[in-house]
């Protein structure tokens, strides 16, 4: 089977040979049929099975035929990469038809995205926050829209965008085709998507599992541990182009840094990063520049780099959605790659929810159980692998108060050389002895002062 028995327009087909495309995934061998039609759709598949392609061409084959220079097809995505992975997708697929896309999201100046909009953009890719703010302005129109999409519309409700898509929804006429795509669809969120379909065809393919051409692997290691274990992993594993998770952004841009001192080319993707910085990140670890990319969930939607081999999950995510997602960075398009996920005692609920998702399993680096292979580190007092903080003084006085001062210049001194003191501490001849400050109390356990001031 391949593209041809859809009959695409010629210069779409040019566009479906130009990126290689042979023979479609199931995901677009189902919806494709659909969307010609004009049905609504509701599409589930796991993540890299090829799911823009069977929302865009279709939508290019029927803008074809119509006005130009309006803006006819909206997609709302959840995050300023998977829209600029959109845009640039759709720019190679109808590069001979005419048709233009425009990306629109926060972090950049709005004015050159108008202006591409006004120029005449037939499809329109944005996140919903920066779509607002332009039509709060009034700055275009989505009256012409005739095709909604909502991409990785789990995460857009998960992430609070339902009342920002209700409202971009209002904007919207009523007489237009829906299609919700997406690699998850958890059940509380199943009946907020149908509210806006409109019999809608189903289209899914063992949507909630990660692609079976990814081979994983837990490693049971406490957090102290894992830069250790990562530095070993890297050093007598041949890896490619390698995608780290961290659960943090901070923790990522640290990573990232350790790592470029032991001599990895890496960078980070994080929501610190300006959005220059993030597509520069973005763009080098495409090109080869890095090979080592380390990056929060921000780029477990969107990134789409092909010959990615290993994705760490140097920390588990909270939830399996997440997991899945970034997993599917790798063993994309029929590829095969390697996942390691480092898990500590805190993880063995979220991996036990995994493993249920995925039907089995995850080979472990040993022959024991998760519970088994993490130690549980024994409760003390003291920590003989760690320096105190500071030092105890020697300087509390037999009888008398510690009060951090040096003992007396003019104490005896023993036979063993060490200076003696009398009861009291030293005084001269005749003086009145002071009184005990009662705000001083020794603790004669561990010889700190605690002042009751």
């Amino acid at each position: 089977m391949n593209f041809t028995q859809f009959d695409f327009h010629p210069k779409i087909a040019a566009g479906i040979k130009a990126c290689n495309y042979e023979t479609p995934t199931p995901i677009q061998e189902q919806a494709i049929p659909a969307i010609l039609e004009g049905r609504d759709i509701l599409g589930l598949a796991q993540t890299g099975t090829g799911k823009t392609a069977a929302f865009v061409l279709p939508i290019l084959q029927r803008l074809l035929d119509g006005p130009r220079g309006k803006i006819r097809t909206l997609i709302v995505a959840p995050t300023r990469e998977l829209a600029e992975q959109i845009h640039s997708d759709i720019t190679k697929l109808a590069r001979q038809t005419g048709i233009r896309s425009v990306a629109i999201y926060g972090g950049v100046s709005k004015l050159p995205q108008l202006k591409k909009v006004r120029a005449g953009a037939e499809i329109v890719v944005a996140c919903p926050g920066r779509l607002l703010d332009h039509l709060s302005e009034r700055a275009f129109t989505l009256a012409n829209v005739e095709h909604l999409v909502l991409d990785e519309a789990d995460h857009m409700f998960d992430m609070g965008f339902l009342p920002p898509i209700r409202r971009i929804i209002k904007a919207l006429p009523a007489n237009r085709q829906t299609l919700l795509f997406s690699a998850t669809m958890p059940g509380e969120i199943l009946h907020l998507a149908e509210e806006i379909l409109n019999n809608p065809a189903r289209v899914q393919i063992a949507h909630s599992r990660p692609t079976a051409t990814v081979e994983q692997v837990l490693f049971s290691v406490e957090q102290d541990r894992k830069m250790t274990l990562l530095k070993d992993i890297m050093a007598t594993t041949d890896m490619g182009a390698t995608l780290i998770f961290t659960r943090t952004k901070y923790r990522a841009q640290s990573l990232a840094r350790n790592l470029q001192k032991f001599g990895y080319a890496a960078t980070s993707l994080q929501g610190n990063l300006s959005q220059n910085n993030r597509q520069k990140a973005l763009n080098g670890f495409k090109q080869g520049e890095f090979k080592v990319l380390v990056a929060t969930d921000i780029a477990a939607r969107g990134i789409d780099v092909s010959g990615i081999s290993h994705v760490i999950n140097y920390d588990v995510p909270d939830t399996v959605e997440a997991f899945t997602h970034r997993i599917g960075r790798t063993g994309r398009a029929a590829c095969t790659g390697e996942a390691f996920t480092f898990a500590g005692r805190e993880d063995r609920r979220i991996i036990s929810l995994i493993e249920k998702s995925l039907g089995k399993k995850m080979l472990r680096n040993n022959d024991h159980d998760l519970a088994e292979d993490v130690p549980v580190r024994a409760h003390s007092t003291e920590r003989s692998d760690k320096k105190p903080w500071h030092k105890a003084k020697n300087n509390v006085r037999p009888g008398g108060r510690a009060n951090g001062r040096p003992a007396g210049r003019n104490a005896k001194r023993d036979a063993t050389g060490q200076k003696e003191q009398p009861a009291g501490g030293p005084r001269k001849e005749g003086a009145r002895p002071k009184r005990r400050n009662r705000a001083a109390m020794l603790n004669s356990g561990s010889g700190n002062v605690f002042l009751n001031q």
